[in-house]
This record gives structure tokens, sequence and C-alpha cells, in this order.
């Protein structure tokens, strides 16, 4: 039987290994913004979307070293997200992985230029990257680009915005779950199998499996906000209620959005079936997303 721990545990190092490697070191000038994006980058965290993009590649039987620059571009772009999401205009959270978040433990202005450059350096990162055939040089770059932009996260947060307070629809609520969580953990999929190569046909089974799990990973999200505590949870619970989100467990409840985020994760795991490589590590983490507790 797969043990997902001690793969986590070995992917997070990689990452963790590469990031170091690779983010500007807290000595260089501006030391204060450099020290600012280190702050939020090894604030913890599960590196879900890094380790997702190497699964993926495992998946479709290729190999690891070409898919951890791509993986932790995808990272510190997550990484200015959670940023951007609890600056006092935005959600105004103090508490971020457990300890303060970046405008708290530095300054307002200092946490959107830290933010700003993380999301820059993601795609210096990327846009180095070469994949295989059949994708073309700038592939990833695009990939990144239109999960991040308008059309993806950034939409997912205006709508979600301008839903507080408000009564929402399913189609609503859906569009934008879709966008501000969904959207990049599929792109994670997509870009490590694209790195390594996948053949089309898988890229397409892999791109529904990560749709689901995205959906999924946000429906949790939603239920830990209503059922976790602070300490556990690593930032505030009921900042859904406190802020008056549209989330799954205000529209459906709590039994009918459990229910939902299982059939989303047997439906995504039941994309894996035939791909090349081997599709354990993907189809644990598929039941880690339901069952986890951070």
């Amino acid at each position: 039987m797969f043990d997902l721990k001690p793969y986590l545990q070995a992917k997070q190092a990689l990452v963790d290994e590469a990031l170091e490697k690779h983010l500007p070191k807290a000595t260089e000038r501006p030391s204060q913004l450099h020290e600012a994006m280190r702050y939020s980058v090894f604030a913890g965290g599960k590196r879900l979307r890094p380790v997702l993009a190497l699964a993926a590649a495992e998946s479709v039987d290729g190999e690891e070293g070409p898919v951890i620059l791509p993986a932790i571009a995808i990272e510190i772009l997550h990484t200015y997200t959670l940023i951007h999401d609890d600056l006092p205009a935005m959600d105004d959270d103090d508490l971020r992985r457990g300890q303060p978040s970046l405008h708290k433990a530095y300054t307002e202005p200092l946490a959107i230029l830290a933010g700003d450059a993380l999301l820059t350096l993601a795609f210096e990162w990327m846009a180095s990257c070469q994949p295989p055939a059949p994708y073309g040089s700038n592939s990833l770059a695009l990939e990144l680009a239109e999960a991040a932009g308008s059309r993806g996260v950034i939409a997912g947060q205006v709508e979600d915005l301008a839903s507080e307070g408000r009564a929402v629809d399913h189609d609503q609520l859906l569009f934008i779950h879709l966008h501000k969580t969904a959207t990049l953990i599929r792109a994670s999929i997509r870009i490590g199998a694209m790195a390594a190569g996948a053949k089309p046909k898988d890229l397409d089974q892999l791109t529904m499996y990560g749709g689901d799990i995205g959906l999924a990973f946000q429906i949790t999200d939603d239920i830990l906000d209503e059922t976790s505590d602070d300490a556990t949870l690593g930032k505030p619970v009921g900042s859904d209620l406190k802020n008056e989100k549209a989330t799954f467990v205000s529209l459906l409840g709590l039994e009918e959005s459990r229910k939902k985020a299982e059939e989303l994760v047997e439906n995504a795991i039941s994309q894996l079936q035939g791909l090349p490589g081997t599709h354990e590590p993907l189809e644990a983490i598929a039941r880690f997303v339901l069952d986890r507790t951070t």
C-alpha cells in the first residue's frame, strides 16, 4: 500500500531545497524585501502545488529534474496570492500558517512589494524553462499566466470580493471557487505533465483530475473554516462568516458540502486510469485533499 507521508516529506524537502537555492538571499539588496519574500515562502505550508507538479510528471513516466524549477515557480506565485489575500484591503487576516501575516510582520507597503516581486520572479523562472515536444518554448509561462490572470485566480478573487454580503447562486459560487483555487491547482498538474513531455491524451486526463481536486480542495477549505480552530488551521477560522463570503457550506450546508467534495475526489481518481507512469501518489494526494485538517 502506498504511504503518502514519506512521499510528501521527500518532495517537500526537494521543493524547499530548490527554493533555498533559487530565491534571492536575504543579504542581497534590498535586503528587507528579500527577507520579506523569504519570510512568506518559508512560513511552512504543504507545498501541495509543486508536489502535484512532480507527481504529475511521475504519472506520465517523466523525469523529475525538468519539473523542479516550474514547480517552485508555481509555489512562489501561490505565495504571492496568499500575501495579497491577507492584506487589509482584501481579507484583512492577521495570521497565516500559524504566524503573523506578512503585512503584520513587516509593513503593508513591503507586503505588497514582496508579493509583486514573487509574482514577477515566478514568470522569470518559468520563462527560462524549455519543455520537450510537443510543447513550445513559451508553453509553461503561458499556462501559468492564464491560470493567474484576469481569467484565472484574479477573476476568482474579484468575484469573491464582489459577493461579500450578498446572496449568490450555485453558478456564481462555482465560478469563484474554480477560478480562485481550482485553476492554479489544475495548472500545477498540467505544467508538471507538460514539463515531462506528456502525450496530449494523458494531459487531458490529468487536466480533469486537477480541476476536480482543485474544487474539492476549496470545498474542504470552506468546511475547515466552519469546523476547525485557529491553532489547528494556522489561520483565523470563521473569517468566511465574518466577511460574509460565499462558500459551499453557506449555500449547501456541511453534509452536502462533504458529499460534493467526496464525489469530486472519486471522479478525479477515476481519471488516472491508463496513465503510463505511477499514479499512486496522485490518488493518495486526492484522498489527502479530502481528509486534511489544515
